[in-house]
């Protein structure tokens, strides 16, 4: 038995220059860091002994002797892509909501590569586990998705991650002091909309409009840059500073897809900015799931008092997927 342990993350910059259709000819840029929320996988060999091949427990079960007649896309073509031909039993527990713009699909993805690969007695560095990642969203099951979050949940970290040329993507650690990290950190809320949404189609719109925003992604990129210049400065009002751009990001996001947000969500934000935070911005894709704030601890109740939402507490994490439990009795042979 395996049990891998694979984080979600926030973005908190570039979101939209990650996507191939702009940085491989442009390049791109994002600043994110994964949360200690995690979708764990459960994993074993499934004896031979049982009447079906491969069994699947997430929201629902399924028991089949046929690949192809596996549901989860994601799951049917990550067993192929690997050429696991043994019997499988994978199990999914999640500690958020799917669909709610913290990465979750993409984690669970890096998370599968990760367990499937150690049942082969096989070792991937975070590198080519973000690669491989990538390559069987966008190529093989051919998601309208982003490359950062594949990139975000196999490193784990405050990561600057550059997009295109040669090396596809290089994911820099942020290596500010620990008391800035822990002060960023104690700045960020996240609430639940309440509302899930369907990436998929938020994101084939973006990528459809990429070359209408051109201006808008460009200027996404030095965000990026003047980002993380906050985060290595001395200024007192460094945070406020990167809370405040937040607002910039958040303006140029809505610009690049207009269903991003709706009337809901642009209520939700004004109620937080009213209530005391500098700056904010709904996590993913648009269209609903998680709203992130930024402001002083101080003022962390009245934002959400104002609100009156689930909120989510979160820390930030730095280990990216793992392998927290291996059974050895139970490997290839």
């Amino acid at each position: 038995m395996i049990i891998i342990r694979t984080p979600y993350r926030i973005s908190f910059f570039g979101g939209g220059s990650d996507y191939p259709a702009w940085y491989k000819e442009h390049g791109g840029s994002v600043l994110s860091t994964t949360i200690n929320k995690y979708s764990f996988l459960v994993l074993r060999k499934l004896p031979d002994i049982f009447d079906y091949k491969y069994r699947i427990r997430y929201y629902d079960l399924e028991e089949t002797n046929s690949i192809d007649n596996i549901k989860v896309p994601v799951i049917r073509e990550a067993i192929k892509y690997l050429n696991y031909d043994k019997g499988l039993d994978i199990t999914h527990h999640g500690d958020l909501p799917n669909r709610t713009g913290i990465g979750s699909s993409s984690s669970f993805t890096v998370g599968l590569l990760h367990g499937i690969s150690a049942l082969q007695n096989k070792s991937l560095t975070k590198r080519e586990l973000a690669l491989k990642a990538v390559d069987l969203e966008q190529n093989v099951l051919k998601e309208a998705v982003g490359s950062q979050d594949q990139v975000a949940a196999a490193f784990g970290g405050l990561n600057k991650i550059t997009f295109g040329g040669t090396s596809e993507f290089i994911s820099t650690p942020l290596h500010i002091s620990k008391e800035n990290i822990d002060t960023l950190e104690s700045w960020v809320q996240i609430f639940f909309t309440s509302k899930l949404r369907n990436s998929y189609d938020i994101a084939s719109k973006k990528i459809n409009n990429i070359k209408e925003n051109k201006i808008n992604l460009n200027y996404s990129n030095q965000m990026v840059n003047e980002a993380e210049k906050l985060l290595f400065s001395q200024s007192r009002h460094r945070f406020k500073d990167f809370a405040e751009l937040l607002n910039e990001q958040w303006r140029l996001k809505k610009k690049i897809e207009e269903s991003i947000t709706n009337s809901e969500i642009d209520n939700i934000y004004e109620k937080g900015i009213s209530a005391g935070a500098y700056g904010g911005k709904l996590l993913g894709a648009g269209g609903g799931g998680f709203i992130m704030f930024m402001s002083p601890p101080e003022r962390h109740e009245s934002i959400a008092k104002a609100l009156n939402l689930k909120q989510a507490p979160i820390k930030f994490e730095h280990l990216g997927s793992q392998l927290i439990y291996h059974d050895y009795q139970d490997q290839e042979d």
